[in-house]
């Protein structure tokens, strides 16, 4: 019964993409041409990812408030590497390392101090954003050259012609790097959560913990696993951004948790655990990408863009409590 109202879940969520896409085609004839295609892949890389490691956590039956202030932390720290002279892979590592170790924190203050998830990763929210600022000085970190910002701004089969006055001309922007890695690390999540071991026992401990215990799951390490999983992809979205900006801005991904949590929400994830999947949490993250990207173009404030969005994201938890009643 739960298999078939997520997947029930999932088709009323790519019904709602793909109405949505339609309405902003018929009100802007922009909104499907390749560039503003190809950028709406950009801006939902970051969300994405993000989402992605949310959904691990929350099928665990925890939550993780800390990834927008992880992603801060972690693309500062590799900023601030690669301005001290390192090569660029090894200053992006070390952003994602600082991610992960964020993440296993999370866990073992979890799993060890028995602190609730919510209190546990709301401190790491405030533990990582200070100390994205104390080692910056709330200053961005600039100049770190042209291959720092390969990742973000790079694309793939991107075709620029010369004009007869000698200017470019960009006949095709290319896929965005961080939609292709974002693919990446989508098929390989899915794969892990439904192919593997590690990816049942996920499911195991936030369907019934106690269950899972006795069937010789390690709870503990599976939680510590899904909280590392979820730092380090932080730690990856932060790098993207930052390597978008070719600016390492500690003041970045201030409310994106939230944004992360509502795609895995819309996407058919439960918060009491259990249930959700990757496609349903990148359906989530295209509607929210969808929509700004539209409402942009519409015209609609940010403002009201939030409450939109918001209204969405209560309309999805209110679907996911009648589907828990069931």
């Amino acid at each position: 019964m739960p298999v078939k109202a997520d997947m029930l879940h999932r088709i009323s969520a790519l019904v709602t993409l793909i109405g949505l896409i339609v309405a902003f085609a018929f009100l802007n004839s922009a909104f499907l041409t390749p560039n503003n295609a190809m950028s709406v892949l950009l801006q939902t890389a970051v969300i994405g990812l993000l989402g992605i490691g949310l959904t691990v956590v929350i099928l665990t039956g925890g939550i993780d408030l800390s990834v927008g202030s992880v992603l801060a932390l972690s693309g500062t720290v590799a900023g601030l590497l690669v301005k001290a002279g390192l090569p660029v892979p090894l200053g992006m590592g070390g952003g994602l390392i600082v991610g992960t170790l964020c993440g296993m924190v999370n866990g073992l203050v979890i799993t060890r101090l028995r602190i609730a998830p919510f209190i546990a990763t709301l401190g790491m929210m405030m533990i990582a954003r200070g100390l994205a600022l104390q080692l910056t000085g709330a200053s961005p970190v600039s100049q770190l050259g042209q291959e720092f910002g390969l990742l973000g701004n790079g694309a793939l089969f991107r075709i620029v012609e010369t004009q007869a006055n000698g200017l470019p001309r960009m006949v095709f922007p290319g896929i965005p790097f961080p939609a292709i890695l974002l693919l990446a690390v989508a098929l390989f999540a899915a794969y892990v959560l439904k192919r593997r071991q590690f990816g049942r026992h996920i499911y195991a401990v936030g369907s019934n913990e106690e269950a899972a215990r006795l069937s010789g799951v390690n709870v503990e390490c599976t939680k510590l696993a899904a909280y590392a999983i979820s730092g380090f992809l932080a730690g990856l979205a932060g790098i993207v951004l930052m390597s978008r900006l070719v600016t390492a801005q500690p003041n970045e991904g201030v409310m994106y948790e939230l944004d992360a949590i509502a795609a895995a929400v819309i996407g058919g994830a439960s918060l009491m655990g259990g249930v959700g999947s990757i496609s349903g949490t990148m359906i989530g993250a295209f509607i929210i990408g969808i929509l700004r990207n539209g409402l942009n173009m519409a015209g609609v404030s940010a403002f009201i863009q939030q409450i939109v969005i918001g209204c969405v994201v209560i309309g999805a938890v209110y679907i996911d409590q009648l589907r828990n009643r069931r």
